[in-house]
């Protein structure tokens, strides 16, 4: 796909001639005649560069560099003046930006310029074309988005570490394992692990390997996560549930570029890049003494936002025609597309678990769809059946028995004999179950009382 430029000159004939000059050098191309107008286009589809004329009729090109580079820090933006003097051009480079050129402009330095810009913005690529195979899985066309993904392929070139923040199933993973196939690590391995779904006894043996004898069961020498990695890339999901003790020896191993393996006298030297994510808040964390400082520091070089599905609603019919199509093909299913108001309803809807959840409700509808065209009534009863918590049958006992006891006591005014006898139990049986969910009779009683 040819990387897109949006001019920005209230000259109409130069428009049109730089327009055709850039359009058959491979560019798209779009237009604007005021700085408004660029502000409402970018708000539209974010290019890959601005050229922009200075004088607007509504205000300077400056001011609205200013503008661009306040919401979108990455965009290059070159500047053309008829009235350029040095201390101007010295003044908006200074500011950021990237080019300043003065009219009449040579064509060949301004093409040449253009593509400096571009090669500098999509690192890696070729100037004058947007290679999007790096982030080929991350479907969207949102402004936010694109932001967010122009950031992340300019620190896919260096070896920053990188936070990934973000609510649960706005899709942290993908963005980190897209970095790293826009990095130069690209072909070495990429390695995730999910820091709050093993156990802690379990994890540092797989993060940092052990050897033969180092604990009951180990039977043989095992290579951690951090050594399969090697010369790639390591994804720390969910950094924020790490236990502290494993804080302190993942600080090391970043600051030394070695791992020690469980049971090891000698540490092992590793080439590592390494990400991480979370959904916490990391700062009150660390407030709470839950996260350590340096380790944060360490971590949070460069930090990327994603933002949650409902902030992008734009993406939503996009993502589930994507997701339709995948699907279709998975359950073997002649499907086509969504009635209008059927993708009026994903649309609309709330989305509290983002992208995750929006996958799972076209996967429902996939599932129960009899004829090619998704109607209304089927996305009406998989968002209805999402909504509804599903709870395991510990849970739902456990949030039973919390409701019933709490609804005894208020009734019985924190007097445990009554509230036992009411339900049917004896006064110890009783007393076991206030103990399992954390409750006081005292708690309950309008007035102070003798204790039971």
């Amino acid at each position: 796909m040819n990387a897109h430029i949006l001019l920005v000159d209230d000259d109409t004939d130069l428009l049109k001639l730089l327009s055709m000059r850039l359009t058959a050098a491979g560019y798209r191309v779009t237009t604007a005649t005021t700085a408004e107008g660029a502000l409402t286009r970018l708000a539209v589809e974010l290019p890959q560069l601005v050229l922009s004329d200075v004088r607007l009729p509504d205000r300077d090109g400056l001011s609205l560099f200013g503008d661009i580079h306040a919401r979108h820090p990455t965009l290059p933006v070159i500047l053309l003046t008829a009235h350029g003097t040095i201390p101007d051009a010295v003044a908006a480079t200074e500011r950021g930006v990237f080019g300043y050129l003065t009219k009449p402009f040579d064509g060949k330095l301004l093409l040449a310029k253009i593509a400096q810009a571009l090669s500098i913005a999509t690192p890696g690529g070729q100037a004058g074309q947007n290679d999007d195979e790096w982030r080929a899985p991350i479907v969207s066309r949102s402004s936010l988005m694109a932001e967010l993904l122009a950031e992340a392929r300019l620190v896919a070139g260096t070896d920053a570490s990188v936070l990934i923040r973000g609510d649960s199933g706005s899709g942290k993973e993908l963005l980190a394992q897209a970095i790293h196939r826009a990095s130069p690590r690209a072909q070495k391995p990429f390695v995730a692990v999910n820091c709050g779904a093993i156990p802690e006894q379990l994890l540092e043996s797989e993060l940092f390997g052990h050897i033969k004898g180092a604990f009951t069961g180990a039977v043989s020498n095992h290579r951690g996560l951090f050594q399969a990695a090697d010369g790639g890339t390591l994804f720390l999901d969910e950094i924020g549930d790490m236990p502290l003790p494993l804080q302190v020896k993942l600080l090391r191993v970043l600051q030394e570029r070695s791992v020690r393996p469980v049971g090891a006298s000698q540490p092992v030297p590793i080439d590592v890049r390494v990400l991480s994510a979370t959904h916490r808040d990391l700062e009150a964390a660390m407030a709470a003494g839950q996260f350590r400082e340096d380790l944060y520091y360490r971590l949070n070089v460069v930090s990327l936002q994603l933002p949650n599905l409902a902030e992008r609603r734009e993406d939503i019919p996009l993502l589930a025609n994507y997701f339709l199509t995948r699907l279709a093909d998975k359950y073997q299913k002649q499907l086509n597309s969504f009635a209008p108001e059927a993708l009026e309803a994903l649309a609309t809807a709330p989305w509290p678990g983002n992208v995750r959840q929006l996958y799972n409700v076209v996967e429902q509808v996939c599932a129960l769809a009899t004829a090619p065209l998704i109607p209304l009534s089927l996305v009406q009863r998989a968002l209805r059946a999402a909504a509804v918590e599903v709870l395991s049958y510990a849970e739902a006992r456990q949030r039973f028995e919390l409701d019933y006891l709490v609804k005894l006591l208020k009734l019985t005014d924190g007097n445990v004999a009554d509230a036992a006898r009411l339900a049917d139990r004896n006064r110890t049986e009783f007393y076991r179950l206030l103990q399992k969910h954390d409750l006081s009779p005292g708690m309950f009683r309008s007035t102070p009382g003798v204790a039971d």
